[in-house]
């Protein structure tokens, strides 16, 4: 099927609730590009000029929300930095003296302080709040491609995640589910998320990720869980090079078993990128149509569906695979021409959707697989039945306000720019989503 119109604002309104803030972005060169480029994963699936933005719900802009996860009060001192404040002689040692803290927070390195820090957590973990709010109220699917940063934990950042938006959005959709399963395809373990609901049988965790002397180093197959959340922890360590083939003869027969046991409500997808062919990571070599085998697979149980972005390196690829990735989502294969847009220079030479994965050796063995996959279903084997949930008092649902997307860019594109020029910097130094 061709580009136009593979959305339509009635599927957008009624089907899908889509969030698509716009994420920075780089030039070929890693220089910095303009705040506008930011938006290429979140505008090039509107390219046609007949898909027109939808009305997504503005994030909640509220210390509360950040709170219910992210710590006590003392978190809002790594947060609130004056975005009015300009950096001068004057003022700089005052700044460095309120830095002072974050440190105990594992701010600083990986997790470096910006102007509108506060205000960009709140606009990505409020859309995936937002996003699971629309999910617990009769939509198919909710995607925000800004969202799926899944290693910080309660009380520490950790490579350059803040604020669990993971975490809150999960913690939404328990108000009307009773189970809801997490999938991570991220290269790396979710392991923030992993931690969070480690206890709990109400909540299953699934990570796909590299394993090894490889950040952050956790996710060891052992792995399982604790007390009520014995075996509802699952994680598939694997290692470089692994292809298409070796990633579904794993992804497929885990999920479609975990789906008939755990019997979720909803499904909260990470969508990281950095497991992609040609990655600035080089470790995976998945195809964009391998990746999003695993959306399109999910999305075949028709439950209940977010889907957010997470870690991805090689910005262009990033946009690539999220704009087939959300195609996916509605059911509809784009042509691997890439439409003239706003971004078009950004993927040449060739201008192509796909980009075809390399020839790099593929060191999971057939034995390995093989024995990760019969140790993971040994482990659901275990699991009786799908936990049950007493009758109790209901928490209020997040009341999420309305606003026009163009507004809403226009509201963080500045924080975009601040974020764009911390993130290269942070990449360049090994950081990860």
């Amino acid at each position: 099927m061709g580009w136009p119109p593979f959305f339509s604002p009635s599927q957008i309104d009624d089907e899908v609730a889509a969030l698509l803030l716009p994420r920075p972005n780089l030039l070929r060169d890693g220089r910095p590009s303009s705040p506008l480029a930011g938006s290429t994963a979140s505008r090039l699936p509107f390219s046609s000029g007949q898909i027109h933005d939808s009305t997504p719900p503005l994030p909640p802009h509220s210390l509360p929300l950040l709170l219910c996860f992210a710590g006590d009060e003392r978190t809002h001192q790594i947060f609130c930095r004056s975005e009015e404040e300009e950096v001068g002689e004057k003022n700089r040692k005052s700044q460095l003296t309120r830095l002072i803290p974050c440190y105990s927070f594992n701010v600083g390195e990986d997790c470096p302080v910006f102007d509108g820090l506060y205000s960009f957590c709140q606009t990505y973990a409020g859309a995936s709040v937002g996003g699971a709010v629309k999910l617990n109220h009769g939509h198919d699917i909710a995607i925000n491609w800004s969202g799926g940063l899944h290693h910080e934990k309660k009380c520490e950042a950790s490579g350059f995640c803040y604020v669990n938006n993971i975490v809150l959005a999960i913690l939404e959709l328990l108000k009307h589910h009773e189970r809801v399963l997490y999938v991570d395809i991220d290269i790396h373990h979710g392991d923030g998320v992993d931690e969070a609901f480690y206890t709990t049988d109400r909540v299953m965790i699934v990570s796909f990720h590299k394993f090894g002397d490889y950040f952050p180093g956790t996710g060891e197959i052992r792995d399982i869980g604790h007390s009520k959340g014995e075996y509802y922890s699952l994680n598939v360590p694997l290692d470089d090079g692994i292809d298409d083939e070796s990633y579904q003869s794993l992804f497929k027969p885990i999920m479609g078993k975990v789906m008939e046991v755990f019997c979720p409500g909803a499904v909260v997808l990470q969508c990281g990128a950095d497991s992609l062919s040609g990655d600035r990571l080089d470790c995976f070599n998945l195809s964009f149509r391998g990746h999003a085998e695993c959306v399109r697979y999910m999305r075949s149980f028709n439950v209940p569906l977010l889907l957010l972005g997470g870690g991805g390196y090689t910005i262009r690829n990033v946009a690539r695979c999220w704009c087939y990735e959300t195609g996916v989502a509605l059911g509809q294969e784009l042509e691997d021409k890439m439409p003239v847009n706003e971004y078009y220079e950004y993927f040449g030479p060739d201008y192509t959707l796909h980009v075809a994965p390399s020839n790099m050796e593929n060191k999971n063995t057939r034995h390995q697989l093989d024995d990760i996959r019969y140790k993971l279903l040994d482990n659901l084997s275990k699991l009786r039945h799908a936990p049950s949930v007493q009758f109790q008092d209901r928490v209020p649902d997040t009341e999420v306000p309305k606003i026009k997307m163009i507004q809403m860019n226009g509201m963080i594109l500045t924080l975009i720019w601040k974020w764009m020029i911390t993130r290269l910097w942070t990449s360049q130094r090994g950081g990860a989503f």
